[in-house]
């Protein structure tokens, strides 16, 4: 039987990113469905890449694509909880870089989803990958986590 790794607290995180939780957002459980937290994922990441003027959506010459993705959930989130969504770099590579993500709902401090993606970066003419441009490297500098 495998471990199941321990949810992580706001400490373990660099960079914050609020998001407002909708009505749509939850299913018919009363929670928020499990597609939107991938979803609050995206949003911490790119807005932290357009914020750091890494991404212009219009017309970067290289573009990220997310190639893998999960989502480990710990406590539910709900319309009207407010999410902090805290990323985190866990890898950096030529031409890709792990993102890791913890969601907490409201002031919580245990991360209530927590997970990662992986974006691939390629030239949006070709799809073909590239490597990362300097500018990104210095974005994700401080969000980079030390290895142990």
């Amino acid at each position: 039987m495998s471990h199941r790794p321990a949810a992580e607290t706001r400490a373990a995180f660099k960079k914050f990113t609020q998001i407002t939780t909708r009505w749509i957002d939850n299913d018919v459980y009363a929670h928020v469905n499990n597609v939107v937290y991938y979803a609050f994922f995206d949003t911490a990441v790119n807005q932290y890449l357009i914020e750091s003027g890494c991404l212009d959506i219009q017309a970067s010459a290289q573009i990220g694509l997310v190639v893998e993705t999960s989502c480990r959930y710990f406590i539910q989130i709900a319309f009207l909880d407010l999410v902090a969504a805290g990323i985190r770099v866990a890898h950096v590579g030529t031409s890709s870089v792990r993102y890791e993500v913890g969601l907490f709902r409201n002031d919580e401090d245990i991360a209530s989803a927590q997970g990662h993606f992986v974006h691939v970066y390629v030239e949006r003419a070709t799809t073909r990958p590239a490597p990362l441009p300097a500018a990104l490297r210095r974005a994700l500098a401080p969000l980079t986590r030390p290895i142990a």
